[in-house]
């Protein structure tokens, strides 16, 4: 029983006019009385003059009652009930009273439409989808009755010769002997049929006996294998202990394993970290020295450019002051020369040696490599010391004085090739 149908059938009977009102609580249990009282109701309202039996005190009565209502709604309303759900009384006889109450609740809805004056179905209204499974249906019935049509007709045909030999052989007249006959084959069948069954049950004994021997060999065997198996489960294999003790080291071996795999997935991730960091310091170390270079270059572009226009002026006014710059050559050279004495004295006592040169790389010129600029030939361009003016005067006053050195310590005076600025 569902909840939707019991409320429909309350309100039903409600509509019908039943005069006590129908709880949902009222099949919860079996309730014959109230279940016997609807239908005597039903009943009554379909057909004023039905008798029905009205005891049901006993069981057989209520039977009766039953088995009379549900014989009555199908000779006369065409309603199939289950007499046992409505022997019971509770929630699934509401299924079969709501049959009876949507029958009569549909005829008091039509009643009530004729009243109010709604016009039946045209033509125009008729909806034949809704019949597509009817029409299926009809087709195939006219076709067996087309069938079944036929053959009728193909026997009766048939019937005047079928008739003729039927009346011969009623007219015949019986022959004893052939009865006889077939009587004694009768009787020889039976016997034998008789002797096998006498001959099954004498086997049957044996039959028995045999089973049981059988069934006796298959419990002793049963209970020899349980006792076995229990003997079996009671001992202690033989290499149980060594079982278990290497299954102890194989958990632990596995447990430090899985450490170690931990670790070192742990260390490969950090040193890719740090394989990362590096390239990327790499990377800003290549850039800032490429910057670097680029600004040098600028700078020594820049410096060229700067000495060419010194040069450049030098040259036109250099006829003017030649004696100007001698003068002051002289009395720079003397303070060279003291400067020079004083270097080459703390030279010879460190044991250190000069080495003259430009700071330009081997097989590098000005225009496509990169030549670096120190801070000191810098620092002597600022302050005028241009290349190939007073460098070679204290190149030579060097030289002279390592001459002079080679000379004192007993060598044969000469000069070593040291190259000189303008080599470069």
């Amino acid at each position: 029983m569902s909840y939707r149908d019991m409320r429909n059938f309350t309100e039903m009977m409600r509509a019908l006019g039943y005069p006590r009102l129908i709880s949902m609580e009222n099949f919860r249990s079996p309730n014959f009385a109230l279940v016997s009282e609807i239908l005597q109701w039903l009943v009554r309202r379909y057909d004023p003059n039905a008798e029905l039996p009205m005891d049901t005190d006993t069981e057989q009565d209520r039977v009766l009652f039953i088995k009379s209502v549900a014989q009555f709604m199908a000779t006369k309303a065409h309603i199939k009930l289950n007499g046992k759900k409505l022997y019971g009384a509770d929630g699934y006889a509401v299924k079969e009273l709501l049959k009876i109450a949507s029958m009569l609740y549909d005829a008091m809805r039509s009643n009530q439409n004729d009243r109010a004056g709604v016009k039946p179905a045209t033509i125009e209204q008729f909806d034949i989808t809704s019949k597509t499974s009817d029409l299926k249906l009809v087709r195939q019935l006219a076709s067996e009755i087309t069938e079944h049509g036929s053959s009728l007709s193909a026997l009766l045909k048939q019937e005047v010769e079928l008739q003729e030999m039927r009346v011969a052989v009623i007219a015949r007249p019986l022959e004893l002997d052939e009865i006889e006959r077939e009587l004694k084959t009768s009787i020889n069948q039976v016997h034998g049929k008789t002797r096998e069954s006498v001959h099954r049950l004498e086997n049957l004994a044996g039959d028995e006996a045999n089973l049981e021997a059988r069934i006796e060999k298959k419990k002793q065997e049963l209970e020899r294998n349980q006792k076995r198996l229990k003997s079996l489960q009671n001992v202690r294999p033989a290499f149980m202990d060594e079982y278990e003790k290497l299954e102890g080291e194989l958990k632990r071996h596995y447990e430090e394993y899985i450490e170690r795999f931990r670790n070192l997935t742990y260390l490969e991730h950090q040193l890719k970290e740090l394989n990362r960091i590096e390239q990327e310091k790499l990377e800003a170390t290549n850039l800032s020295l490429q910057e670097m270079q680029r600004r040098m270059q600028e700078q020594e572009q820049h410096l060229h450019g700067g000495i060419n226009d010194t040069f450049a002026l030098t040259g036109d006014s250099g006829v003017e002051h030649d004696d100007e710059e001698e003068d002051e050559d002289e009395e720079d050279g003397e303070d060279d020369d003291e400067e020079e004495e004083e270097e080459e004295g703390e030279i010879r006592g460190k044991g250190g040696r000069r080495v003259f040169g430009n700071m330009t790389g081997e097989g590098l010129d000005d225009e496509g490599g990169s030549s670096l600029t120190t801070e000191a030939d810098s620092e002597d361009i600022d302050n005028g010391h241009l290349l190939g003016q007073d460098g070679d005067e204290d190149d030579e006053d060097v030289l002279g004085a390592y001459g002079d050195e080679h000379d004192d310590d007993g060598g044969d005076g000469g000069i070593p090739d040291m190259g000189s600025d303008d080599d470069f």
